[in-house]
């Protein structure tokens, strides 16, 4: 049996039309986009290209849009680079209690060096209740960052419901959609969002690459120095494979977007139903929201999650317990104890994310295999 993957929130395989885009910068003519001979305007010319694919993936100007390392500096670019452009010794914040690290970890940052933050709770489903979210903008908040699709549970927040609130107290308004782009439709004017951040391992383009989205007249501050490069809010040459590819992976999934969710979403709800039908005391975690058509986050009642992880990848099935970043911590799902589930319930959580590359074949051996590990770990336990 081939080995079955089905944990694309933490990364997508590299689609062979992004590869072979990217494969004349690798190893071919040489060119620095900065230099002014051909072979400079060569390698500008390229990343002009996937500058303006980038941008029509989410409704957003060319020229608004800075290449970054990926997700992780997007996000701290756009929470701390706000931050340093206001000149506030203490600048509020607000964000959801259940965002990834790289934007829990900004924002821990600016409470170490003397800003404050507010950790807006959420509902049982993972949403911010509009009410509440909208009693926490005050006169004296710099920023509001809330992601738009949760990575662990794939519910989708109601960005742009907050967009007038904050635009009326000057408010900046960030989103992660790093789960989002590629996957559901993103316009950066229908969210009404001042900053948005997305990357380009999510999307079947290369890891390493990442995007932030300024809108004109949005003051940052960079937080590295050296070159002019990209409006020198991020300074250094540019990785122009990395770019290239990151482009054409956007075109590939402004395409495929509506025919990509619809697959998902059959995919999905089949496993969930035989899962469901087939493993007592299963519960999907962010049912009653509206989710991304890929992800699926089950609880097996009594189960450890990270064994039945290790379980399944001793039998061909790759799954997760969460967000990459944090599962060598082996903490549970600090975005499942923020909905209100035990401890213990979000220790017996695992990650279902569907890809492109997932047949139906697979998708009949994966319950099977979870029916069996779940079966085994249980027996074991007894």
């Amino acid at each position: 049996m081939n080995p079955i993957y089905l944990d694309h929130n933490a990364t997508t395989a590299l689609d062979p039309a992004v590869r072979d885009e990217m494969m004349p910068w690798l190893g071919g003519t040489p060119g620095n986009p900065s230099s002014i001979h051909s072979f400079g305007q060569e390698a500008r010319r390229a990343i002009d290209k996937a500058r303006a694919q980038a941008a029509r993936l989410i409704g957003a100007k060319p020229e608004e849009l800075i290449f970054t390392s990926g997700g992780t500096e997007a996000n701290n670019l756009a929470i701390l680079g706000a931050v340093a452009a206001s000149g506030k010794s203490s600048p509020r914040l607000v964000t959801t209690s259940i965002e990834h690290q790289a934007v829990v970890s900004p924002c821990r940052q600016v409470e170490r060096t003397g800003g404050t933050v507010a950790w807006m709770p959420v509902d049982k489903n993972g949403l911010f209740r509009l009410e509440e979210a909208i009693s926490l903008l005050t006169s004296d908040t710099l920023l509001l960052s809330v992601m738009l699709a949760n990575n662990d549970i794939g519910t989708i927040q109601p960005v742009g419901e907050l967009s007038d609130s904050a635009r009326g107290l000057g408010i900046l308004l960030h989103t992660d959609a790093v789960q989002a782009v590629g996957k559901i439709d993103v316009d950066v004017n229908r969210l009404g969002v001042d900053l948005l951040s997305f990357s380009g391992h999510k999307l079947y383009g290369p890891q390493g690459i990442g995007v932030l989205y300024v809108r004109k007249g949005t003051r940052l501050s960079p937080l590295t120095f050296g070159g002019h490069q990209e409006r020198e809010l991020r300074p250094g040459t540019e990785s122009i494979a990395g770019i290239v590819g990151l482009g054409r992976a956007c075109e590939l999934a402004r395409k495929r977007l509506a025919a990509d969710a619809a697959r998902m979403e059959a995919l999905r709800s089949s496993f969930e139903a035989a899962i469901l039908d087939r493993v007592a005391g299963t519960t999907i975690n962010g049912l009653g929201a509206l989710r991304l058509a890929n992800t699926s986050n089950l609880s097996f009642e009594g189960l450890d999650g990270e064994a039945l992880v290790i379980n399944l990848d001793l039998m061909g099935l790759a799954a997760s317990t969460g967000a990459a970043c944090s599962s060598a911590q082996n903490e549970p799902s600090h975005v499942l104890t923020a909905m209100g589930r035990s401890l213990a319930e979000a220790r017996s959580s695992v990650r279902f994310s569907f890809g492109r590359d997932n047949s139906d074949e697979d998708l009949a051996v994966a319950i099977d295999l979870v029916a069996q590990a779940v079966q085994r770990i249980r027996e074991h336990r007894r």
